[in-house]
C-alpha cells in the first residue's frame, strides 16, 4: 500500500511540475477559422518539439462566427466586436485558460476589452511579439500587409511599433483595396489565386523600392499567399511570430 501511495504522490509531483511549465492556452478564434487551424496545429506542433514524448499543448478554444465580426467591422461597431471578443475571454478564463492570444490582427483593436475581462491573465499580443522581431533583427523600417483596417489604423501598428524606432510603410490605395478583397473573398475561405499572389508581391516590392527592410503579413491569413525567401527583404510571418511568443509564454521559455 505504501509504494501504491507513494507512486501516486510522485505521479501527483510529476504532473505539477509539468503543469507549470506548460500553461493552459486560452485562444480566441474563429477569425477566420482557417487562421484558427493553423494555430491549433503549430502551437501542438511546437509543445511537442520542446517537450518531446506525447506532448501537446495544454489548451481551450473559444470560437465565434466571423460574420458577426465581419458584420460589426463594416459598420464600425468596434467597441461591440470588442465585448463578443471580452465574452470570449471570460469564458476561456473559467475554462482555466493562464494565458489568453487573439487568433488575428485586426481585432487587436479591442485589444484594451481583452485585457481588462481576461485580467489577470495576460494577453499575448501579436504586435508587441511583431516590435520585439524587430528590434531583435534590428528593422527600423517595415513595409505592412494586413486587413484595410489594420493598415490604415493609426492606434494598431503604428501605437507599439513607432515608439520602438520602427517606420511603417503601407501599400498605395489601389493595392490597399485590392489586398483587402483577396482577403475577405478568398483567404478566409483557404483559397488561393495567382491574382493574389501577384497583387502581395508587386504591393511589397513598391514598399521595398521605398525603403522597405521588411515585409510583415499582418494578417493571419497572409502567410497562405508569401513565405520568407519570396522577396528580396525578409517576410515576417505575423501568425508565427505570434505562435512562437504564445509558446514562450505558456512554456516558460
Amino acid at each position: 500500500m505504501k509504494s501504491i501511495a507513494s507512486a501516486s504522490r510522485n505521479a501527483a509531483a510529476r504532473l505539477a511540475v509539468m503543469n507549470a511549465t506548460n500553461r493552459v492556452i486560452g485562444l480566441i478564434g474563429g477569425m477566420s477559422w482557417v487562421s484558427t487551424a493553423h494555430y491549433y496545429e503549430t502551437l501542438n506542433t511546437g509543445v511537442a518539439t520542446q517537450l518531446g514524448g506525447d506532448h501537446c499543448a495544454r489548451l481551450v478554444l473559444w470560437q465565434t462566427d466571423f460574420d458577426t465580426i465581419t458584420n460589426l467591422q463594416r459598420a464600425g461597431r468596434w467597441d461591440e466586436a470588442g465585448e463578443v471578443l471580452a465574452e470570449g475571454a471570460r469564458s476561456l478564463v473559467a475554462a482555466g485558460a493562464e494565458l489568453v492570444a487573439i487568433l488575428a490582427n485586426t481585432m487587436h483593436l479591442v485589444a484594451s476589452q481583452v485585457v481588462a475581462a481576461a485580467s489577470p491573465v495576460p494577453l499575448v499580443h501579436i504586435v508587441e511579439a511583431v516590435r520585439d522581431e524587430c528590434l531583435r533583427r534590428g528593422i527600423t523600417k517595415l513595409g505592412l500587409l494586413g486587413t484595410g483596417y489594420t493598415m490604415e489604423s493609426p492606434d494598431l501598428f503604428p501605437s507599439i511599433l513607432t515608439p520602438a524606432g520602427i517606420e511603417l510603410l503601407i501599400p498605395n490605395a489601389k493595392d490597399r483595396a485590392e489586398i483587402q478583397r483577396h482577403t475577405f473573398d478568398e483567404l478566409i475561405l483557404n483559397r488561393v489565386t495567382p491574382e493574389a499572389t501577384s497583387r502581395f508581391t508587386s504591393a511589397s516590392e513598391d514598399m521595398i523600392e521605398r525603403g522597405a527592410q521588411a515585409i510583415v503579413l499582418a494578417c493571419t491569413e497572409h502567410g497562405m499567399v508569401l513565405k520568407d525567401g519570396d522577396l528580396s527583404v525578409p517576410v515576417l510571418d505575423s501568425t508565427a511570430i505570434h505562435v512562437r511568443a504564445i509558446l514562450a509564454a505558456a512554456l516558460n521559455t
